[in-house]
């Protein structure tokens, strides 16, 4: 009985955004529509129930339902609140959140879900006594409960197959909203995937690769290869955006890619797939974990280096040298004044004392090129507003809560907008700090953000989607390159290129031209340069 009660409780309370989101359909909006949702939410109770009655036993079923009603109120309050779904990806997203991450997170929104869909009911849970039953009893007991409950599922399916076979594939969405059953099921998969991978090390890439010679006289290159987080390419004014959100950047010889596309929707799904040779499609598919383009570039001799104010790398420089912004270069904590509190670093953090972690590579390496992966914060939510200093905010009022639902429309996408004009900033600061290196080196610049983000468009914040139904406000990112001196381009090449379909699948590639590298994963075709480089 309790666990058919709490299968109840959370069928109808803790999945209020399932029936929202189905209410909302133009074709529920009929008696049967009605009948569909009153009908599916049983079937969502029954399997719930099921579920549970595989743990009716004195002295683990109360644990369980604990377990259920709090997971279910968590999600409730996140689905419901910024329209985000819970499949595998977001499980690993989940699993990767810090502790800076989970405070953002944290609102008196998400401590009133918990109140009514899990305070109330654990409550009673736990005032509720138990009579213990034989054992043959219980297993009689429970193995009825499991078969009807599954006879209803099965039933209901077959009386509701024809809409819901047309709703769920329409809507696929929706599939990841049955809570929190969707939770444990991502749980899983996320867990069995990575125990079907051989275990040790990645496989080994770029055993052929070389630094291409270069003519007599000429500088090594010297990369920075910017990964932007959370950002928009349609709020670039470079892409056409109407707000001046880039006002320094215009002022410079920048190039910026119109129509590029992230390989996820999320950090740990776009990061470790836009840093493979494998490509979007081979790196779902894939059986074992490879190496990365951090770690050809550094089998090619290249010095490397990742410098992260975000929440890792996500194993991407476990095997190259790396750093945080927050430990200071050399340890003089002074460089970071102005620009890093007790929580976190503004992204300016990246740029203090680079020219010291420069010059603290190894100098063979740097005679051969260098390559500099700065991990922005950028535009991570939902804390919008902390991601831009005080005096850099141009956009007013902007929105100053997490609970973006709550926020003025207008309020959050200024938030938002003095994000991206801070990014624009920093990018100005990048590349005026590789003009000063131009002595030694032959600098570059490439900015290309991990994945979009959602402003309440369709009722959905902040990113990750499924990629199969995201929208293009979470998959299409800006890309921006700085190539420093011109001689060595087919300008109008260049400018033709702007609107090019590209995605995450070019910048392996890409960045392999760049830094004049060559190897059997290099493709030129997938180099978004090659055409328009100058061969001397």
């Amino acid at each position: 009985m309790l666990a058919l009660f709490a299968a109840l409780w959370i069928a109808a309370l803790a999945n209020w955004p399932l029936w929202q989101a189905l209410a909302r359909l133009p074709e529920m909006a009929s008696m049967r529509g009605a009948l569909f949702i009153g009908g599916f939410a049983l079937g969502v109770g029954a399997l719930t129930f099921a579920v549970l009655a595989l743990f009716a036993w004195r002295w683990t079923i109360k644990p369980v339902i604990a377990l259920f009603v709090v997971v279910a109120a968590v999600v409730a309050h996140f689905t419901g609140s910024y329209g985000v779904v819970i499949d595998p990806t977001m499980m690993v997203n989940v699993l990767q959140t810090d502790a800076k991450e989970t405070l953002d997170l944290l609102s008196w929104r998400l401590f009133a879900s918990l109140a009514v869909l899990a305070a109330l009911p654990l409550w009673w849970l736990w005032r509720t006594p138990l009579a213990a039953l034989p054992a043959w009893r219980q297993v009689l007991r429970n193995g009825l409960a499991l078969v009807g409950a599954l006879i209803v599922v099965v039933a209901i399916v077959m009386a509701l197959f024809a809409d819901m076979s047309a709703t769920m594939r329409n809507h696929k969405s929706l599939r990841y909203l049955i809570n929190p059953l969707n939770a444990f099921f991502s749980l899983g998969a996320v867990a069995t995937h990575a125990g079907a991978k051989p275990a040790g090390p990645p496989l080994p890439i770029g055993h052929d690769a070389v630094v291409l010679p270069r003519p007599d006289g000429a500088k090594p290159p010297l990369l920075l290869l910017i990964v932007g987080e959370t950002a928009r390419a349609d709020h670039f004014s470079l892409n056409g955006y109407t707000r001046p959100t880039n006002a320094e950047l215009a002022r410079l010889p920048v190039l910026s890619f119109r129509n590029v596309s992230a390989c996820g929707t999320s950090t740990a799904a776009s990061l470790p797939c836009m840093f493979s040779h494998l490509g979007r499609k081979g790196f779902e598919s894939r059986d074992h974990d490879h190496e990365n383009l951090l770690d050809l570039l550094q089998r090619a001799g290249l010095a490397v280096l990742w410098l992260d104010n975000q929440a890792g790398c996500k194993g991407l420089c476990d095997r190259v040298p790396s750093a945080m912004a927050h430990d200071a270069a050399g340890g003089d904590r002074a460089l970071l004044a102005g620009v890093c509190d007790a929580q976190e670093c503004l992204d300016e953090a990246l740029l203090r004392g680079l020219e010291r972690r420069l010059a603290a590579l190894a100098p063979e390496r740097r005679a051969k090129g260098v390559v500099l992966v700065l991990h922005q914060m950028g535009s991570h939510g939902p804390a919008y507003h902390k991601r831009s200093p005080p005096d850099r905010k141009p956009f007013q009022p902007e929105c100053t809560t997490n609970a973006l639902q709550q926020c003025d429309p207008a309020g959050l996408v200024n938030a938002y907008d003095n994000s991206i004009a801070y990014t624009d900033h920093v990018l100005a600061q990048s590349i005026a700090w590789l003009q000063g290196q131009s002595d030694g080196y032959e600098p570059s610049l490439l900015y290309v953000s991990d994945h979009g983000e959602s402003l309440g468009e369709n009722n959905l914040y902040l990113h990750g989607l499924p990629y199969a139904v995201a929208p293009r406000e979470q998959t299409h990112v800006p890309m921006l390159m700085w190539l420093g001196a011109v001689d060595g381009w087919r300008g109008a090449c260049l400018q033709d290129l702007l609107d090019a379909p590209l995605s995450h699948d070019h910048l392996f590639h890409t960045v392999l031209g760049m830094a004049g590298v060559m190897a059997s994963e290099y493709k030129p075709a997938l180099d978004a340069l090659a055409t328009c480089r100058v061969v001397h």
